[in-house]
């Protein structure tokens, strides 16, 4: 019953954000705070995994691949295929439930600690519109971090490639060109979006309504990371069966 009941209230706590909406000009200065916080602040650690783990996928597909017979720009095809598809969608996705996810939820938590929400509400302001819808808002640019995630995996395995030994430039570019789908990066974005819309609203949830002190902030934002990753999965699953298997 108690997982019904956070289900009902996660679905009513979306559409009360929507209602009575902050005046534009306090909006603006806050969308584009979140924005500095969750996707400028993000860039760099998924530059970083971005790049190593596409070599690490680069590395790892040439190895297994020992037949004379097998052509070595597979090598290039089966990166793009893995970084494109999986591991910038989801991947960072996961990473960012930790990261984003627990920032989202301590800021909110803090604010209910200090009884800084009671404030909003007895000044007449809708404070789930004033705190989550924003964040909502700066994380559909999350695609544009899912790009750089995408491009830096593909160029960290060319790099890894060609200076690993394991394959020439031409090989590796023939691969990332070879069959390329086109919807392929539709379904990528698709996830992207509906990720975007999970990585803002489950950490709000938690943080906003939790109780006690400064402790239960810190599981909160723990649980928050927990759920966000756990309906990431069950999402991709999901949305994988409707684009893919048809």
């Amino acid at each position: 019953m108690q997982y019904l009941h956070n289900i009902g209230a996660y679905f009513l706590m979306i559409a009360e954000m929507f209602r009575k909406p902050t005046k534009w000009s306090v909006m603006r200065r806050l969308i584009l705070k979140d924005i500095d916080d969750l996707i400028i602040g993000s860039l760099g650690i998924v530059a970083f995994i971005s790049f190593f783990v596409g070599g690490v996928v680069t590395i790892q597909t040439a190895l297994n691949i020992n037949s004379p017979l097998i052509p070595k720009y597979l090598i290039g095809f089966a990166t793009r295929q893995s970084v494109i598809l999986e591991f910038a969608p989801t991947f960072i996705s996961i990473i960012m439930a930790g990261k984003v996810g627990s920032f989202i939820t301590s800021s909110i938590g803090t604010m209910r600690v200090t009884e800084q929400i009671d404030a909003l509400e007895v000044m007449g302001i809708n404070s789930l519109n004033y705190l989550v819808f924003p964040k909502f808002i700066a994380l559909m640019l999350y695609p544009f971090v899912i790009s750089i995630a995408m491009f830096l995996g593909i160029f960290g395995g060319m790099i890894a490639a060609v200076y690993g030994g394991f394959g020439s430039l031409e090989d590796f570019v023939t691969g990332v060109q070879i069959d390329f789908i086109p919807f392929h990066m539709a379904y990528a974005f698709i996830k992207t979006f509906v990720f975007a819309f999970v990585l803002a609203t489950i950490p709000s949830y938690h943080g906003y309504y939790m109780q006690g002190g400064a402790l239960e902030v810190g599981k909160a934002s723990t649980t928050s990371f927990v759920w966000t990753s756990v309906v990431i999965i069950l999402l991709n699953y999901i949305l994988t069966q409707l684009l893919l298997s048809a």
